[in-house]
């Protein structure tokens, strides 16, 4: 008689119960618990076990090694995040919102790697291949030597993937839509994504060929599916962008063969994703030719890239009890600490106001160098006096009110002399390799320096125009 034992596995996080229960107690979400059997049968639990392993060689750290061939897919941007190109053998998930572009990035991936000669192959589990064919038309790739497929069945992939020569590059679209023949569960289940995902990468351990999972969201941003499968890839790459800008950026929250911190910047046209070989000035484009009070341009650094990105404040007189604290592009908690900064030790007093923060472009900027920028905006619109124009700020603000150097000052110098900036407002000192003769630097030691150079600037500003007025007779006082 058959014997089967039965396992409860939450469909969110992937926890494992024996028995059922309405709420996980790993990630607390509500009837996300199903029951998932598997039938041993008579001897099930003997072949389980295996017979005696076998021995296998050791090696030692000093053993030669020889670099990784990877494979460059002639997108300079993917590329960049991968590290230089994909490691043979590697898998790699792919994530983002839905439309985003994941699904045109690949196939331009696939397009390019077979143009060069090797053996591309993009199964998809959501569209027929007539559909994809239709895409690649209309993004002019028509005539890439890509193989097709619209498959879901995990076996029949792997065993289509093994004949004849070996795949070179592999695209699985999506992960979520696979399932197995051995899994008793639906597709799109914990368990069915990590048998599925399981599967794929052995095949890519053992050929050789660089995998590419895409992977949906939830409504929270994160990948859907157990988190294990994120421990099993070597690479997870995330795509951010929305739908009211043009630029979509590809980040690196995992890699196993290089930095996690690259970012890669496209432009979505009408032949498909174009890559931004300067995307400090798609960021810049759209700034007004004159300087207006609230606006300060951030010199930040993602990666090994510099980025230069308007970062602006609206701040003005509330009518509700609790005044609004929004912000877009920035985290909210640091806004607040960089709030509380300024009314301790910059002598600001901002309970009575309403306080607006944008990032220009649509860009999230995640680093502690913006601290200083935006502190700069928030006082420039207060005080509604302008900040220079050809300026950019950048610095760490700690809770005692000085301003703390950051990394990569030569950098992000750089960036900006080249695109015509002349001041630059940061820690003492800002040493730039090299770009000290280009860019003047003024050094801003604490938050309470800031304040008093802008207000010096906007009382300045506003006594030319009443001088000018006196000198032709108009004010007599």
């Amino acid at each position: 008689m058959a014997k089967s034992r039965s396992s409860y596995v939450c469909q969110n996080c992937g926890a494992i119960t024996q028995r059922w229960q309405g709420r996980c107690e790993s990630c607390g979400e509500w009837n996300t618990i199903i029951e998932e059997a598997a039938a041993l049968g008579i001897g099930g639990a003997a072949a389980r076990r295996g017979g005696a392993g076998r021995p296998f060689p050791l090696e030692d750290l000093s053993g030669a090694s020889r670099p990784e061939l990877r494979v460059a897919t002639g997108i300079a941007e993917l590329d960049r995040v991968a590290g230089g190109g994909f490691v043979p053998g590697s898998a790699t998930l792919i994530g983002g919102e839905p439309g985003i572009g994941k699904s045109t990035l690949l196939i331009q991936a696939c397009a390019a790697v077979a143009r060069a000669g090797g053996r591309a192959i993009y199964v998809s589990g959501e569209e027929s291949t007539a559909q994809v064919r239709l895409r690649a038309a209309r993004l002019g790739l028509a005539d890439a030597p890509v193989q097709l497929a619209a498959q879901t069945l995990v076996e029949d992939i792997v065993a289509t993937l093994g004949s004849g020569d070996a795949p070179r590059f592999v695209v699985i679209d999506s992960i979520q839509t696979m399932w197995s023949d051995a899994i008793e569960s639906a597709p799109g289940t914990v368990s069915q994504v990590r048998g599925s995902a399981q599967a794929l990468i052995r095949f890519a351990k053992s050929s050789g060929a660089a995998l590419l999972l895409v992977g949906h969201v939830t409504k929270d941003g994160q990948i859907a599916g157990p988190r294990v499968v994120e421990h099993m890839v070597d690479a997870v790459f995330s795509f951010e962008g929305d739908g009211a800008h043009a630029f979509r950026l590809l980040r690196a929250a995992k890699n196993r063969f290089g930095a996690t911190d690259e970012v890669g910047v496209f432009e979505m046209t009408g032949a498909g994703l174009a890559e931004v070989p300067n995307p400090s000035a798609l960021f810049l484009a759209g700034r007004d030719g004159r300087a207006s009070p609230g606006a300060a341009v951030f010199a930040g650094v993602e990666g090994a890239r510099p980025l230069l990105v308007e970062i602006q404040a609206l701040v003005a007189p509330t009518t509700l009890g609790t005044p609004r604290r929004a912000v877009v592009g920035w985290e909210p908690s640091r806004l607040a600490m960089v709030l509380a900064v300024l009314e301790s030790h910059g002598g600001l007093k901002l309970g009575q106001y309403d306080i607006y923060l944008n990032v220009a472009g649509g860009l999230k900027v995640a680093e502690p160098a913006a601290d200083l920028a935006a502190a700069a905006a928030l006082v420039s619109s207060l005080t509604g006096a302008a900040l220079p124009h050809d300026a950019v700020y950048f610095g760490e603000i700690a809770l005692s009110g000085s301003v703390r150097a950051v990394a990569h000052t030569g950098l992000r110098l750089k960036e900006a002399a080249k695109l015509g900036f002349t001041t630059a407002f940061a820690p003492a000192p800002p040493r730039a390799e090299g770009e000290s003769a280009r860019i003047g630097a003024k050094p801003i030691a604490s938050v309470a320096s800031l304040v008093a150079l802008i207000a010096a600037a906007g009382v300045e500003a506003k006594s030319v125009p009443r001088a000018a007025e006196r000198a032709r007779g108009g004010v007599t006082n």
